[in-house]
């Protein structure tokens, strides 16, 4: 007989407070950490001094907001810009940039993909999220985020980052339980990484010389369909005489 487990809504918080750690731990090299303790709201709210919702839908509703101050803002992108290559000399200096608003709107489109991905695989359910909107705040204002949910649980969580900045999440959603009935096993998690580091500790090497690696291949399909649309315009062209 299987024992029902019960996955509540705070339960899904951690969730989602692990998809903010490690993504952001993970692009931008550092140690990004949540509180052990979190806060019963009333109303998610964007507030001061960069605020990033997006709302999501399907087997629950629920609303994520993440508000940065302005110096978490800016050491996050710049620890993200410089871990891609990037050079300092070529970045933003102020919150405000809109360059720094699209890397963090980028950075929480990878958060809810990674929660997103978590949640469908371990509650076996289908959610679906739109696109993160980024706005510069100033401390005079504050904005009320509804998601109109029908039975509400809102709660916020404090993050902070490897120079102790802090911001913060807020997150809502419908009050509901996910109750397990019946053993399934979770589809095992493909990580290319992984893979290729486990083969280099097995002394296996992996050589190029008159191979194509499949990541290869598959980046050169977009340049491949552009020229063969190149090639059937031109056709079209020859055939109106054109």
């Amino acid at each position: 007989m299987t024992t029902n487990t019960i996955v509540t809504s705070d339960d899904i918080l951690l969730k989602l407070c692990h998809s903010v750690a490690h993504v952001l731990s993970h692009t931008s090299a550092s140690h990004v950490s949540h509180a052990g303790m979190v806060q019963s709201i009333t109303r998610t709210r964007l507030k001061p001094d960069l605020g990033c919702f997006s709302i999501f839908d399907g087997g629950f509703s629920g609303l994520v907001v993440i508000n940065f101050s302005a110096s978490a803002a800016i050491e996050i992108y710049r620890r993200y810009m410089l871990n891609m290559g990037m050079p300092e000399a070529e970045l933003a200096f102020s919150h405000t940039s809109d360059e720094v608003g699209n890397v963090m709107g980028e950075l929480m489109n990878q958060i809810l993909g990674d929660f997103i991905n978590k949640i469908s695989k371990e509650l076996q359910t289908s959610i679906s999220q739109s696109q993160p909107k980024m706005l510069t705040i100033n401390k005079e204002l504050t904005i009320s985020i509804d998601a109109n949910l029908d039975d509400p649980v809102a709660r916020r969580v404090s993050f902070k980052t490897e120079n102790n900045h802090i911001f913060y999440l807020e997150f809502a959603m419908d009050k509901t339980e996910f109750i397990k009935l019946d053993e399934f096993e979770y589809d095992e998690e493909f990580d290319p990484d992984s893979l290729l580091e486990q083969h280099g500790q097995n002394g296996n090497h992996i050589t190029t010389s008159n191979t194509v690696s499949p990541w290869t291949k598959m980046a050169d399909k977009p340049a491949i369909a552009s020229q063969l649309n190149d090639v059937d315009a031109d056709d079209l062209l020859d055939q109106l005489g054109i």
